[in-house]
């Protein structure tokens, strides 16, 4: 093949992704990014998944994210072991995920950067809670980058903290998510 024919075939695939995308209203980020971080008087617990999935239909406002319990990662594999095995059941449970709705989405459709209210059920470890929180878009060529950051109160979802090692895990952990819609 020449490099004409596969430049045409490039353009066309390009194409008809941008002509789905603009009839379905939906942009999907495939590695997005979600973070937690416990600071507690003994010790300070971060970890990181990058295999999260969301979608977001621009026209409606509707915004999934889902990941994997046992894809965060941590410093320490003990650390690891334990929230999955300890504290997130990840057996069992072995999803998270958030349904939502972003308010005044139709700016979404201009380029720019906008701070925008977002709102939904988190579920984790089985227990769906609401949950609303102010998210930053930017938005650049139909490219969407979402960031947010919220407080997630274990309790609340019943991920209990035995009192042994409760100066060193936090009762409340504050989450960060991150994504590129196209």
């Amino acid at each position: 093949m020449n490099k004409i024919h596969i430049y045409s075939i490039l353009l066309l695939l390009l194409g008809s992704k941008a002509t789905f995308a603009q009839q379905t209203n939906s942009l999907v980020s495939k590695a997005a990014s979600i973070s937690f971080f416990s600071s507690a008087p003994l010790e300070d617990i971060e970890a990181k998944s990058s295999l999260a999935g969301s979608a977001l239909n621009i026209k409606t406002g509707e915004i999934i994210f889902r990941v994997k319990i046992t894809s965060f990662q941590f410093d320490k594999k003990l650390m690891q072991e334990h929230f999955n095995e300890n504290y997130m059941e990840s057996d069992k449970y072995p999803l998270s995920e958030f349904k939502g709705k972003i308010e005044d989405c139709e700016k979404l459709t201009k380029d720019g950067t906008y701070k925008l209210n977002v709102s939904g059920t988190l579920q984790i470890h089985g227990v769906g809670k609401p949950y609303s929180t102010a998210a930053t878009f930017n938005v650049k060529n139909g490219t969407i980058k979402a960031i947010a950051a919220f407080d997630v109160r274990l309790a609340d979802h019943k991920i209990s903290i035995p009192s042994i090692v409760g100066k060193k895990i936090a009762e409340v952990v504050k989450v960060k998510i991150e994504a590129a819609y196209n």
